[in-house]
């Protein structure tokens, strides 16, 4: 599995929940709001003012062993 920017928050926790905490740490608290579920992850970071590269590569780590 490997996850990318155009990808949305919703579906990221449907695969593994567990990534919630890389989430929030870039400072994603609303996971379930609805741009969770409608906005890809590069949009959502440019929103929250976060760098998406680094956190999809957070994420890929995550899911690497998954």
């Amino acid at each position: 599995m490997t996850i990318d920017k155009t990808m949305t928050i919703g579906e990221v926790l449907r695969i593994d929940r567990g990534c919630a905490p890389i989430f929030m740490r870039y400072g994603m608290h609303c996971l379930h709001c609805p741009g969770a579920t409608g906005e890809p992850i590069g949009m959502a970071c440019a929103a929250h003012g976060t760098d998406a590269d680094k956190l999809v590569s957070d994420l890929n780590e995550y899911f690497k062993d998954k």
